[in-house]
């Protein structure tokens, strides 16, 4: 029996929620979509249901941030596919695909760069193999036994440039035995301070001794191998070591390798630990040691710092062989005041000159998109002014840079969009760009007052204006993917409405003709009736809101007001127009995984869906500084709104909400009486444990102690008079929430005489991924709003409406 009153643990096993519930959980998954470089072929990956909790439950090690399954020395938390589609997009014809191993787990998928190929690894119990498919013939090919190591995660194979060889990393042959835990230690472990700042974030799966140093080492290490998919030959390359990076260039001559290298840290991730950086030929021999980067336990605080020296090395993508990078001018130090934060470099093969200067960064580096030898696109960005500006420049001129967009990126109505690519003759992705270098092109999500439109958008250099091609309307959520042939105005959209789930879509815009590709059904048939309802209201200070509302099947407003279930998460600004623009469409499908609420519809209540939570702070002021207050400002506006409308019962209201949302349903069951419940899943609710910052809060404990206290909802715990139920991954990895936040905070609850209950989920991270971990889940929260919400006592006097509890 359910119960918030539990005076001891109580393990019933896991339990199943309602039928209907049920239903919708094992409901079809809809495939995930690649296209080849040229867009001539579109890839279905088929995803399976949920995970049992026996799959996740398999051995794992947490090294340094890392999550591995020793048995296979691949992620312990990677998905898969069980399947695979080829589409021609010009024709729609499917091709069958051939000789995929039984009850595939296919992982790591890669198209070749001629774009005919597709490279994958499939999960076996014991190891990663690694696999082919040949768009040619539809047949796909084993090329190794389980010996792949994708511990660090990313795709632990490269393709070289001639679409015939790949170059993967392999455990070490003939490996020693795992190294064995000793019983004695050796000693203690000692961390000592070296008198300079060294401000980091609560990071989970560090290291924590010698012994899980020696692990790290043993699972990381890989020897490179080469594979010729026609012949199978084989061919080792290079040095083995703890490879992290492994890169070809685009004319296969070279390659790049990223080597992690001790000595390790028990503060921060491998991915700040002692970098090498070497260039090797074609035949893994060094050519340049191009840089050694050492450990980063000292990066100064704040969003914009990044490590001292050479950081994002890549290889252009429209030149055979120049390896670029970014280094900071500020020393990393978003503090200091400086004209520029980062530059760029370049090194060109043979790679035995020095490195050559290129433009600088007035703001902090965010990324390019490479064009030709003289134009290419770059991006920098900061947070405290949430500027972003995008730039034009000619590689060759370091003086060169030209600003086309200098935005705030919380301004979404004002967003110019993602300027598109195409392959080009190395099968890299670069510029679209036609009309003799005059024009470029531009898909964009088309944030508006109406809602989102996505567009496809012609764009002058000359001009800097922008031309409309395709515009999502009405009553369809239509979005751009990718552009086949700029002159001929062909491309393949992604289109769904309120009834018709997401499907891919050929259209000539010349023709004005659309021809679909594919025809998923409706996976949900119990909510097939379901409309979704955009709503909009006011809060008192003026700030503009919204809110997704959806209402059971069936349900007529003469029926009477009804029990509400508010799903929430909060959002920093620093611009309150920023803060009330609009986002979403009206004419989305409605799309459910583990973390939705909608499943509730089934069981007779409203839904308000992601009601904004704006918290604002304006100029010299910082949204924090008073989050409590708006919090509550932006919950009792919407509440009002729906009692407004005739929706809502004003006494059988639930606020629930993930991680930060999570935090956001304490503090407001904590600061007002609007709510009859909450659901707090994988939450952090005393930020003295986060003290180096938390979600957008840059500041210390140190330098605000009081908005940290006032945050913190456990700080509060004695206000809490509503039921609240609590769950948490036991194995959560998200810096931030550990378990541990949950299981103080319902300490506190209950060593106050609240009313709580605390769910742990075995083996479960920050999401929940396991089929029983995710019934229980929703069997927990529909207990609590049967009972404290839905069938609340409404003969005991009305919900106290009261902004700010005392």
């Amino acid at each position: 029996m359910f119960s918030l009153n539990s005076f001891s643990q109580s393990s019933p096993g896991y339990q199943l929620p309602p039928q209907e519930i049920a239903d919708l959980v094992d409901a079809p998954q809809t495939p995930a979509v690649s296209f080849n470089g040229s867009g001539e072929w579109m890839l279905l990956m088929k995803r399976p249901g949920y995970k049992s909790i026996e799959e996740l439950s398999q051995p794992e090690l947490r090294l340094a941030g890392v999550r591995l399954n020793p048995k296979t020395n691949g992620s312990s938390r990677s998905s898969s596919y069980v399947g695979l589609e080829a589409i021609r997009t010009n024709t729609g014809e499917s091709l069958p695909i051939k000789g995929l191993p039984g009850n595939p787990l296919i992982q790591n998928v890669k198209w070749s760069p001629d774009g005919l190929k597709v490279a994958f690894t499939h999960q076996r119990s014991n190891g990663l193999e690694l696999w082919t498919l040949d768009l040619s013939t539809g047949t796909t090919e084993r090329l190794t036994p389980p010996i792949l190591n994708d511990a660090l995660g990313g795709v632990p194979f490269d393709w070289m440039a001639d679409s015939e060889t790949i170059l993967y990393k392999s455990l070490i042959e003939n490996r020693r035995a795992t190294p064995v835990e000793p019983l004695t230690p050796k000693g203690p472990v000692i961390q000592e301070t070296t008198g300079q700042k060294a401000p980091v974030r609560t990071y989970q799966d560090l290291l924590q001794n010698a012994y899980d140093e020696e692990l790290f080492e043993y699972y990381m290490t890989s020897q490179l191998f080469t594979v010729n998919i026609n012949s199978k030959a084989k061919s080792k390359f290079g040095e083995p070591g703890m490879i992290n990076q492994v890169s070809a260039s685009p004319n296969g001559a070279y390659v790049f390798l990223n080597y992690i290298e001790r000595p390790f840290s028990y503060i921060v991730p491998f991915y700040r630990f002692p970098q090498k950086n070497v260039v090797v030929d074609k035949n893994g021999n060094l050519v340049k040691l191009v840089a050694e980067i050492p450990l980063a336990e000292n990066i100064p605080k704040g969003f914009g710092a990044v490590r001292k020296g050479p950081r994002n090395f890549e290889w252009r993508k429209d030149q055979p062989a120049e390896l670029y990078w970014v280094e900071a001018l500020d020393d990393g130090d978003p503090a200091k005041k400086v004209a520029h934060r980062d530059q760029l470099f370049f090194l060109q093969a043979p790679f035995s000159g020095s490195k050559k200067a290129g433009v600088k960064f007035k703001l902090r580096y965010r990324g390019i998109t490479w064009g030709t030898d003289n134009m290419a696109i770059s991006y920098e960005w900061w947070w405290s002014s949430r500027q972003m500006i995008t730039s034009r420049f000619d590689p060759s001129d370091a003086a060169s840079k030209k600003v086309l967009f200098d935005r705030s990126f919380e301004d979404r109505y004002n967003d110019p969009g993602t300027f598109q690519t195409a392959a080009n003759s190395y099968g890299e992705q670069v510029l679209l760009i036609e009309d003799k270098g005059r024009s470029l092109f531009l898909i964009g999500t088309g944030a508006s007052p109406e809602g989102n439109r996505p567009f496809l958008r012609k764009f002058d250099l000359k001009s800097n204006q922008a031309t409309t091609l395709f515009r999502s309307e009405a009553p369809y959520y239509e979005y751009p993917i990718k552009v086949l042939n700029a002159k001929k105005g062909s491309l393949v959209t992604r289109r769904e409405s309120k009834e018709q789930p997401p499907n891919y879509f050929s259209r000539d815009l010349k023709k004005k003709s659309i021809k679909a590709l594919t025809s998923f059904s409706h996976p949900y048939k119990r909510l097939e009736e379901i409309e979704k309802q955009v709503v909009k209201y006011k809060r008192k200070d003026g700030v503009e809101l919204k809110g997704d509302l959806y209402l059971p099947v069936g349900y007529k407003k003469e029926d009477g007001p009804l029990p509400v279930l508010m799903w929430a998460y909060p959002s920093e600004f620093k611009s309150a127009n920023a803060a009330s623009q609009v986002e979403g469409s009206p004419y989305e499908f409605i799309r459910l995984g583990w973390y939705s609420p909608l499943y509730f519809l089934t069981r007779g209540y409203a839904i308000f869906d992601d009601p904004s939570m704006p918290v604002i702070g304006e100029g010299e002021k910082e949204p924090n500084d008073t989050f409590r207050q708006q919090l509550v400002m932006n919950a009792e506006a919407a509440i009002d709104k729906l009692v407004e409308m005739g929706i809502a019962d004003r006494a059988r209201c639930a606020i629930g909400g993930h991680s930060y949302g999570a935090f956001m349903t304490a503090n407001l069951l904590a600061h007002s009486d609007l709510f009859a419940a909450g659901i707090a899943r994988s939450g952090a609710y005393n930020r003295t444990l986060t003290p180096f910052g938390f979600q957008a809060e840059e500041r210390t404990y140190w330098e605000a102690p009081e908005v940290y206290y006032t945050m913190s909802p456990f700080m509060h715990a004695d206000k809490i008079n509503e039921p609240m139920l609590m769950i948490h991954g036991e194995a959560d990895n998200n810096s931030g929430t550990f378990p541990v936040q949950s299981e103080r905070m319902f300490a506190a609850i209950k060593g106050l005489g609240g009313q709580a209950r605390l769910v742990m989920l075995p083996h479960e991270s920050h999401g929940y991924r396991a089929r029983e971990s995710i019934m229980h889940m929703l069997w927990e929260m529909d207990q609590l709003l049967e009972k404290y919400v839905k069938n609340k006592d409404t003969g005991s006097p009305a919900v106290n409406t009261q902004l700010q509890k005392e």
